[in-house]
């Protein structure tokens, strides 16, 4: 899914003659935290909620505090991930699209990128969810696949990370099976970590209330 594909926000763009009081009305009435100052169309940088509140006076334009403002942004053939990416890193709740000529063409909410992010790991789809950690020098797509097979199983899809200070890469896979406690034993009996799992399980899953409350705020 790439960033052209995701809906805009329909969030307000801040222009540079708005005033600082305005900017903050503006914030407050769409509860909004940050929002994109621009100038004849152009993005000139995100603005938060915070620095309007630290800055004085109040009547003063948006245009005063633009050598201040950072202007992260992301292009529409980026992949939704890199945008993701860049909200996280820079703790934005909306990530600004733009053209080749820095024209905003589009504004991305958090909660819509991990919506995206929900759809994209099949977290809403039928099957199970597991994840397994297993020492990196160990790992092995192939072994992991017919393991799941022995189930009467497919993995449907599969992820990694790979942490390099434990050298423990940790697997997130969805098999199209939704009874996964017989993949969860077999995963067990060949040393795997199993550290979470969600499915039609017949095991008691110390995690499921933490899988849970993620699938009610990606679903905001």
């Amino acid at each position: 899914m790439l960033v052209r594909d995701i809906p805009s926000s329909s969030l307000p763009w801040l222009q540079t003659d708005d005033t600082v009081s305005a900017a903050l009305q503006l914030m407050q009435e769409h509860h909004a935290e940050h929002l994109p100052v621009v100038d004849a169309g152009v993005y000139r940088g995100l603005v938060s909620e915070e620095e309007l509140l630290d800055h004085t006076p109040s009547d003063e334009t948006l245009q005063h505090l633009l050598p201040l403002l950072s202007a992260p942004a992301i292009s529409a053939e980026h992949h939704f991930l890199q945008a993701l990416t860049l909200a996280t890193e820079q703790q934005l709740t909306v990530v600004p699209v733009v053209g080749e000529d820095k024209e905003l063409t589009a504004l991305l909410t958090l909660p819509s990128l991990l919506q995206e992010l929900s759809r994209f790991l099949g977290l809403q789809e039928g099957g199970a969810l597991l994840v397994l950690e297993r020492e990196s020098n160990q790992y092995s797509f192939s072994e992991i696949s017919k393991l799941v097979e022995t189930n009467d199983a497919q993995v449907t899809q599969l992820n990694t990370y790979n942490n390099p200070q434990t050298g423990i890469i940790q697997i997130t896979l969805r098999v199209n099976k939704p009874e996964v406690s017989d993949i969860v034993a077999t995963f067990q009996r060949y040393d795997y970590n199993v550290c979470f799992y969600a499915g039609e399980e017949q095991y008691t899953n110390q995690l499921r209330s933490h899988y849970d409350h993620l699938m009610h705020y990606l679903k905001i």
